[in-house]
């Protein structure tokens, strides 16, 4: 089997297992403890802190540990704009993440704000103008994603920060899919919020990062023992954070050398795919997106019939986005790119890990070629 779904999860790194293993069985105390076995656990959630931290080039206490990042996500967005409300205006791109877009209808119906979601270029591009144009001196906040999780098109965010920067206005951003394929140097980014999840680096399910500098107002969403210096209660998964911070600096560690190389595969596959298909789209941005993330739509064929055949010839993969697997409306981060709702349906996106090699990817890039032409001649002859 191929698996090529990496951008919906990717498996647990044996480092990742080692660090936390001990965590788990021997040196199990809760970090709010005041023993010795207690505080053993707080050295380690305060040794992973610090290593994330290090990662983002921020301080420690810039650091929450969460369940993942659709937590992150509404922790910063939720928690930044009930703690300032301003004029309650909310800056989006229209091509976020469900954890965003639901979060932000959420703000809208219960606590009145109001959204103002960003158009995007044809290759899913947020323009500059059009951010400078939208933000007012009530606009609360602005979330607009780093990588994009189904097309792999990469925002200019130093650039976009910087305009929210000029207008006082609070700048986050979901990292989700850009974690171990850009740089994440908070300083550098501009941001004021950061948020990261652990599966998609190596690290297991149940585990992220949010980053939010300490100077920022937050409103918890989690109420009790006042964990994670108010932001966000609950005992720590210990071994988690260990996990995830493990993760993190590996991926970051070997982010340069495993980007180069993946560069070149997502580049083959990409012209494989247009050359060997007739009337293939690629989606997204050709040059500024993701290294591992190449994604096509196929006009006059079902995306899921694809999807089927590509698996009987042993390559896993997917449509578009783990978090509306089963949907069936046609994606909107592909209508917000100005397709069509019958060629939206026909999406197929093949995301990999450092791990996959030249072999795979070439092998792969056979198989949707084979797999589309095989449904488009089905469908030509009824």
């Amino acid at each position: 089997m191929i698996y090529l779904d990496a951008a919906a999860t990717t498996p647990v790194r044996r480092e990742a297992l080692e660090a936390m293993w001990p965590l788990l069985t021997t040196d199990y105390g809760n970090p709010s403890s005041s023993h010795t076995v207690g505080e053993s656990a707080a050295r380690a959630l305060d040794y992973a802190r610090r290593l994330v931290a290090r990662e983002l080039n921020c301080k420690p206490n810039d650091v929450v540990f969460t369940s993942g990042g659709t937590e992150a996500d509404n922790l910063a967005i939720k928690g930044i704009s009930l703690a300032r409300p301003k004029g309650k205006h909310i800056v989006a791109s229209a091509i976020e993440h469900p954890a965003v877009l639901e979060t932000l209808d959420y703000l809208q119906r219960f606590h009145g704000f109001r959204i103002s979601l960003l158009p995007v270029t044809a290759e899913g591009l947020v323009e500059e103008a059009t951010l400078r144009a939208v933000l007012t001196e009530e606009t609360t906040l602005c979330t607009i994603m780093y990588a994009n999780n189904e097309v792999g098109t990469v925002q200019s965010i130093p650039a976009l920060a910087s305009i929210c920067r000029e207008q006082g206005v609070p700048f986050h951003t979901d990292a989700v899919q850009a974690a171990g394929w850009l740089p994440l140097d908070s300083a550098e980014l501009g941001v004021d919020a950061l948020s990261i999840s652990g599966h998609k680096l190596g690290a297991p399910k149940g585990c992220g990062v949010l980053f939010i500098r300490s100077r920022l107002p937050l409103e918890p969403l989690v109420h009790g023992g006042g964990q994670e210096r108010g932001k966000r209660s609950g005992t720590e998964n210990v071994a988690g954070a260990v996990a995830m911070a493990t993760a993190l600096k590996l991926a970051q560690q070997e982010r340069t050398a495993n980007t180069a190389a993946s560069i070149l595969r997502r580049d083959h596959l990409i012209s494989a795919v247009l050359k060997g298909v007739e009337g293939a789209l690629l989606t997204g941005h050709r040059e500024q997106r993701l290294p591992n993330i190449a994604s096509f739509c196929f006009p006059g064929a079902s995306g899921e019939a694809i999807l089927l055949e590509l698996e009987r010839a042993g390559v896993v993969t997917s449509s578009g986005s783990a978090c509306a697997a089963g949907a069936s409306e046609p994606s909107a981060v592909l209508l917000a790119l100005g397709l069509g709702p019958d060629i939206a349906q026909t999406a197929l996106r093949l995301s990999w890990t450092a791990a996959t090699s030249d072999a795979e990817i070439a092998l792969a890039g056979r198989a949707v070629v084979a797999s589309v032409r095989s449904i488009q001649s089905l469908g030509s002859r009824t």
